[in-house]
């Protein structure tokens, strides 16, 4: 393999997550009802780890050759009542949204579309180590994936395709059939992972945030703790569920790109987030980070209070917080402690939160 290792490149780790599973999450944020993956003989659990977590994907397992594979992919999903399809090599983890609607548009005049990019190096011929002519590069592109196509034309085109080498790729093969394939702007970041040391020479941006805040014990209050209700005999006051712990880790998400705080974006004088959900909060924020092309390495968060105790709830704690910022149980900490009744928090009085997050840039 040129990628290197014993597993499949497809399922190795590349900025803290299967190669396949960028490739996955990408299709389904931007608008896919269903991601059909082909996978090697014998890949299931390697693909299913890999997509742990993920809704709205079925596995098939490919043929000998690519063509094949993408055929049995597309045969899969016929009876799906869609009209559009999106082949995609998971090779290439980051797809931008402004290449897929581009796709898109472009099915409407032609049943098929793929991004490109221009050449930009002068192209030699080659016989061996000799150069013998030059190649016109203002008349030839760089295609990428993933290429868009109406259903109907590219299944019919792999079923009639009768060529004994392998497809380079899905655009010859609706050719084949006489299809025609518009040309849409690609994009740098759709660089191919091939090589071993794709996985370590491309070192991401980072990007770190602090968030702190306090809420006061009150009776007659829900206590909401990691979005977890917390059976106790007081709870916190707050405009919103007064979730000090959710409430610091937004404001870390926040301050990672420099958008403000939770309170510019959910002024509590507002009457629409009395009573709020912080849940919801932590969503605008994780949309936020992604929307400034960052996404979550680790995020660490500390818990200050004399009561309730922690430590029984931190698994689960550790588990909702995980699920609401879409990432790895392990890329997430819950921590507790005291001030040695020092304090607020140490009388009793609130409960704090502190979290430090990392982003690193796709």
């Amino acid at each position: 393999m040129r990628a290197g290792g014993v597993v499949p490149k497809q399922f190795r780790n590349w900025r803290g997550k299967p190669l396949l599973r960028h490739s996955v999450e990408a299709l389904l944020t931007q608008g896919a009802g269903e991601v059909v993956v082909a996978i090697p003989e014998g890949g299931d659990a390697l693909a299913e780890a890999a997509l742990s977590g993920l809704d709205n994907y079925r596995l098939v397992t490919g043929g000998e050759t690519r063509q094949q594979s993408v055929r049995l992919a597309l045969e899969a999903m016929e009876t799906a009542s869609t009209d559009l399809v999106l082949i995609h090599d998971a090779a290439r983890p980051d797809l931008p949204d402004t290449v897929t609607d581009a796709l898109i548009a472009a099915l409407a005049d032609a049943p098929g579309a793929i991004p490109v990019l221009p050449v930009v190096d002068s192209i030699a011929i080659a016989d061996g180590d000799l150069m013998t002519g030059k190649a016109d590069r203002e008349v030839m592109r760089r295609v990428q994936t993933p290429q868009a196509f109406r259903q109907a034309d590219i299944l019919a085109a792999h079923r009639a395709w009768s060529g004994e080498a392998d497809a380079g790729d899905d655009a010859q093969v609706l050719m084949s059939n006489g299809g025609k394939v518009a040309l849409v702007p690609g994009s740098e970041r759709l660089k191919k992972i091939t090589f071993a040391e794709d996985f370590v020479s491309d070192i991401p941006s980072f990007r770190i945030g602090q968030g702190y805040d306090v809420h006061r014990l009150a009776d007659g209050e829900e206590l909401w703790l990691c979005g977890m209700k917390i059976d106790h005999p007081r709870g916190l006051a707050g405009h919103s569920d007064a979730d000090a712990a959710l409430h610091a880790v937004v404001d870390a998400l926040l301050g990672a790109i420099a958008d403000g705080d939770i309170g510019s974006h959910f002024p509590p004088s507002d009457p629409q987030w009395k009573g709020a959900n912080s849940a919801q909060f932590v969503s605008h924020a994780v949309s936020l980070v992604q929307a400034a092309g960052y996404v979550i390495s680790n995020i660490d968060l500390t818990i200050i209070c004399e009561a309730p105790k922690i430590g029984p709830h931190r698994d689960a704690m550790r588990t909702k917080l995980a699920e609401l910022l879409c990432v790895e149980l392990a890329q997430v900490s819950v921590k507790a402690t005291t001030t040695e009744r020092l304090g607020f928090t140490g009388r009793g009085e609130g409960i704090a939160a502190q979290a430090v997050v990392a982003l690193m840039g796709r």
